[in-house]
């Protein structure tokens, strides 16, 4: 954990509460079982969380459903106080509780309570009826009598089904079979009845309504086995103006096999010694099956809602099991990120804060401080005020069929290769990757360093982008030009014998001298310019052989200065609480991430020093050239500065 600064102790209500600086800001320590004992008395105004969401933390969340007693979404300070002082009614030494033990052991139950003996009762039923003898119990011990209990259950729900019903299915213990086959030729059935009603309309209409030899000729050159789509495709029988399917023969062969099962099951069950069936049969048929279907679903809806009663009310009874168990586990770890936000400010990576989901890759960089996005408007009227750098992404994991957005915090570093769209891999906290993409940057400093070189970047960039835009321009008015010489040039060919004699044959364009005198002008203005700068400052400096470093450091100084000064003011204010709030939580203190914290929340390359010739580098240039070079710079500065009356 970061260094803290022990200050001293405050009285408060009669108990001697424990301060320490952390992340920069003054918190309240909660170290011993006695801290979560008195927890109650600790002023409100002292807890760094004044509420956070049950859901989207890297948390139980079944845990913090029980501890929201009101089930409203959110965690309070009184729903915390509430859960505290039971939990210390359930155990003999609340010091048990900052073991965040995963077993309970009956030995530390506080029988002298009734909670106590509740949960120890409870739990001794729950291991016998499970077949288990032992004087401890855990979470998967409460789950296997659960899944135990709910199989009994529905065991005894279904024999009482047998002796209750009074209902008797139309086609007895084959019904089933029976729907699956009436509901698989449910349409192909209504279009053949269909085609017969059109027949009966007009009897020109047979051929059409009925297979053509062109489409089963179309497929007859290959094996027909491999048609079955094809075939399928095809009316169920031959339609007739009588309107009747035929049952012993003439079915569609790709439907044969599910017509059969509809015979052996239905046709000679209701229709015996019939050689077909109209539609009124059918519709005979579909109303019986609707009629158990509806029978079947009342049934089973009303056996489930017993079902999940009889398994409600057992819940509730072992529920003070369930519950003693995970909060003895989690609470602790809960609190600590309620109070002092300790996991948070942790440097040694052992534990990490519950809104912490992962680590996002990018850039030759690892940002360990990722939080889930629950509401992207929110953050993009909030999260700008935390001072922060950060990087919104829409991450996928074809894998788990999952999608979800992430901010990540970028705390050290350069910022030059990122931008809108680039690629990243995440991975949450179990270790699953998300291709992940960056939608969203949020511009802020990062360190001093990337605040000094920052001015230097912009007007290079711009530089750049002013030559691209420039030369992108003439390139795209010389093609025009080559194109329309070209096009003028042809035509010129073509009607070459037509045109009159001594006529011109083109203009050459004329140099611009006033765009270029103009340019000029501005060149020699800006150099004016900088040159009174330089003489102005070269007042205030001694007519020494140290002016040339002295204006230099000057002129770094009035470029970079407010940028640095900038950045020392915004990182000196980072704050994660607005990030924080965004995303639903209530923060009652600043969560300062300074510029020594921060460097641990983002970790960047390192590579050996290598003495391995690069076949592929480019080719440096010779030092006696840079020298050269470098000698050639000073001396033109130098006669600058003189020609100026500078030095």
């Amino acid at each position: 954990m970061a260094k803290i600064k022990q200050i001293e102790s405050l009285q408060n209500k009669g108990y001697n509460w424990k301060f320490s600086t952390v992340g920069g800001v003054t918190r309240v320590n909660i170290e011993t079982g006695d801290d979560i004992a008195h927890l109650g008395e600790l002023d409100q105004k002292l807890w760094t969380v004044l509420s956070c969401p049950v859901t989207g933390l890297e948390f139980d969340e079944k845990t913090l459903a029980l501890i929201d007693a009101d089930h409203d979404g959110k965690i309070r300070v009184a729903e915390m106080v509430t859960a505290s002082q039971w939990l210390c009614r359930v155990v003999r030494d609340p010091n048990l509780i900052v073991d965040s033990n995963a077993t309970l052991n009956f030995s530390d139950l506080n029988t002298e309570s009734e909670e106590g003996r509740t949960v120890l009762e409870a739990a001794k039923t729950i291991l016998a009826r499970i077949g288990k003898e032992k004087e401890s119990i855990d979470i998967a011990d409460v789950d296997e009598y659960m899944a135990v209990f709910e199989e009994k259950c529905r065991a005894e729900h279904a024999a009482k089904q047998q002796t209750d019903d009074t209902y008797t299915p139309p086609y007895g213990d084959n019904t089933e079979t029976a729907l699956t086959a009436v509901t698989a030729l449910k349409e192909k059935m209504a279009d053949f009845y269909m085609r017969c009603k059109l027949i009966q309309f007009d009897d020109n209409c047979s051929s059409v309504l009925d297979v053509s030899v062109e489409r089963v000729g179309a497929i007859s050159a290959g094996n027909l086995a491999d048609s079955s789509a094809e075939i399928a495709s095809y009316p169920l029988s031959r339609p007739n103006r009588n309107a009747v399917l035929p049952i012993a023969e003439g079915i569609n062969p790709a439907w044969q096999a599910t017509f059969d099962t509809l015979k052996a099951t239905v046709l000679d069950t209701d229709f015996a010694g019939r050689e077909s069936i109209t539609e009124a049969d059918w519709t005979a048929i579909m109303a019986k099956l609707d009629e158990y279907v509806a029978w079947r679903d009342a049934k089973a809806a009303a056996d489930n809602e017993a079902i999940d009663a009889e398994l409600a009310r057992e819940s509730a009874a072992i529920e003070p099991v369930d519950r003693a168990i995970r909060y003895c586990r989690d609470f602790y770890h809960l609190l600590l990120n309620f109070v002092v936000f300790k996991d948070f400010y942790n440097r040694n990576n052992d534990r990490q804060a519950v809104f912490q989901a992962g680590q996002l890759f990018l850039d030759q960089r690892c940002c360990k401080l990722c939080i889930r996005v629950s509401d992207m408007a929110k953050h993009n009227a909030m999260a700008g005020m935390s001072g922060m750098y950060l990087i919104y992404c829409h991450c996928v994991s074809k894998t788990l069929g999952h999608e979800m957005d992430i901010v990540a915090s970028l705390t050290t570093g350069d910022v030059d290769n990122l931008y809108e769209g680039k690629n990243a891999v995440f991975y949450d906290r179990a270790g699953n990757d998300y291709d992940a993409t960056i939608t969203k940057i949020i511009d802020n400093p990062i360190s001093i360093g990337q605040a000094f070189w920052s001015p230097y970047r912009k007007f290079g960039k711009w530089i750049t982008d002013k030559v691209t835009k420039s030369a992108s321009e003439k390139e795209s008015k010389q093609f025009d030009q080559m194109t329309a010489q070209a096009d003028t040039a042809t035509a010129n060919l073509a009607n070459k014998e037509g045109a009159p004699e001594g006529a011109p044959e083109g203009k050459a364009q004329m140099f611009d001298i006033a765009k270029f005198a103009g340019i000029f002008a501005a060149i020699g203005l800006a150099v004016g310019a900088i040159g009174g700068a330089l003489a102005a400052l070269g007042g205030f400096v001694v007519a020494k052989w140290y002016n040339i470093i002295l204006l230099v450091a000057a002129i770094v100084i009035i470029i970079s200065g407010p940028s640095m000064f900038l950045a020392w003011l915004k990182l000196r204010r980072r704050n994660l609480g607005p990030v924080l709030n965004a995303n639903g939580w209530a923060i009652n203190s600043k969560i300062l991430v300074n510029a020594t914290f921060g460097s641990t929340l983002t970790s960047v390359a390192r590579y050996p020093k290598i003495n391995v010739k690069d076949p592929l580098a480019d080719k440096k240039m010779p030092v006696w050239l840079r020298i050269v070079i470098l000698l050639v710079v000073i001396a033109a500065v130098v006669g600058v500065l003189y020609w100026l009356e500078v030095i």
